[in-house]
């Protein structure tokens, strides 16, 4: 038996050691070059000579053409690979703080992707047959909507002044009659079941690419400093972390602030008992990522969904939501994003509107800590350099 495990533990015949991907050493000095038979190097062409000019300007330009054409090509995949960095700093906070606790890197990220998982299934639990309930009632409220306008006094004039229901009779006819019609329409339907398709691909790998980030964001960042300079790698090491470490207390704030805000929002919306207030608060918790707009338009769509409930419930619902945004601005965010980003109003509201014109809703989630990343530079390097001159 002694024998058979010791057995087991040579390695097998022919087997090679698994190569690892290691940082390489420091370079103490620069070795000098070897001697060759035909003697010593000669000296190196100058930087200055045409030919060496001419070049690596050439180089240059191939590998700028090399790189936007690799970007315009590749621009979802970047997309995808920003979102999972930024979701990879928003979650290293909380890794960091379970690893202050004694936690191993690798067991703190099962940890908080299982808190995150159970947090997500029963919240959608909870809403999904809600949601479910709400929107068939919706669609079978509709029908009876449209009853009561057809039969109201106004459209009956409008429709005797402007013949509106002829109208509509006579378009509907000539669409069934229109075959390239009906075919934009089932072609709009796949189209509808393509994009479902891509962006649950594209969810999936955002997820496993946050997983992978969120790994080796130590070994990222370290590679990361050994590419600047020895001599300015503390610098860099410094600048790095404080902006990862704003960004991902940004990432962790905006959320509790959605989930303040929604709640909130349900709350209020049970008492006035304004119709689909599960669903409304669902678009008001994801608008409320969007920074300094995305309350004001759930609380807009909030309150004309609560007119069908009557205009005095929704001049409530509107004094209490857009009270509650009020108090959020000047109490509630203040004391959430004390450890994250500080960016002055004006640099906020170019920031959100620039990366949403660039990237969406992306563009404006990530826009402030951006913004917040530039500043620190530009106050840290930039105006350290200029006031030593």
């Amino acid at each position: 038996m002694r024998s058979f495990a010791t057995r087991l533990r040579r390695p097998i015949p022919g087997a090679q050691p698994r190569v690892r991907f290691q940082m390489p050493p420091l370079l103490e000095a620069a070795e000098p070059e070897p001697e060759s038979e035909f003697g010593k190097p000669g000296p190196r062409m100058s930087t200055q000579h045409p030919v060496y000019v001419g070049f690596m300007g050439t180089v240059g330009v191939g590998i700028a053409l090399a790189l936007y054409y690799i970007t315009q090509h590749t621009t979802q995949l970047l997309v995808w690979i920003l979102t999972a960095l930024f979701i990879s700093l928003g979650l290293d906070p909380v890794v960091r703080w379970l690893e202050g606790r004694r936690v191993p890197r690798a067991a703190g990220i099962a940890i908080t992707l299982l808190a995150l998982l159970a947090i997500f299934a029963a919240f959608f639990g909870t809403l999904i047959p809600t949601l479910v309930d709400q929107i068939s009632q919706l669609v079978t409220a509709f029908p009876n909507w449209i009853n009561s306008i057809v039969h109201s006094d106004w459209y009956r004039s409008l429709d005797e002044q402007f013949g509106i229901k002829q109208r509509i009779t006579d378009e509907l006819q000539k669409f069934g009659q229109n075959s390239e019609a009906v075919t934009n329409v089932f072609g709009g339907v796949l189209g509808v079941g393509t994009t479902i398709a891509n962006t649950t691909f594209g969810a999936l790998v955002v997820l496993v690419l946050s997983l992978y980030f969120l790994a080796a964001l130590p070994a990222i960042k370290a590679w990361g400093y050994r590419l600047a300079p020895r001599s300015r790698r503390a610098r860099v090491e410094a600048l790095s972390e404080e902006i990862t470490r704003s960004v991902g207390n940004y990432v962790i704030g905006q959320v509790c602030v959605a989930v303040l805000n929604a709640t909130y929002a349900f709350i209020v919306m049970s008492i006035l008992q304004v119709p689909f207030a599960a669903l409304l608060a669902f678009v008001v918790g994801f608008l409320a990522f969007i920074p300094l707009v995305g309350g004001v338009i759930a609380g807009t769509t909030i309150v004309l969904v609560a007119l069908t409930a009557g205009w005095q419930t929704a001049v409530v619902l509107a004094i209490a939501y857009f009270g509650y945004l009020q108090f959020e601005a000047y109490f509630v965010s203040p004391r959430i994003m004390q450890k994250a980003v500080a960016v002055p109003g004006p640099v906020a509201v170019i920031s959100v509107i620039a990366g949403g014109s660039l990237l969406g809703v992306l563009g404006a989630l990530i826009a402030i800590p951006t913004a917040a990343a530039a500043m620190l530079l530009i106050r840290e390097v930039f105006i350290v350099r200029q006031d030593q001159h």
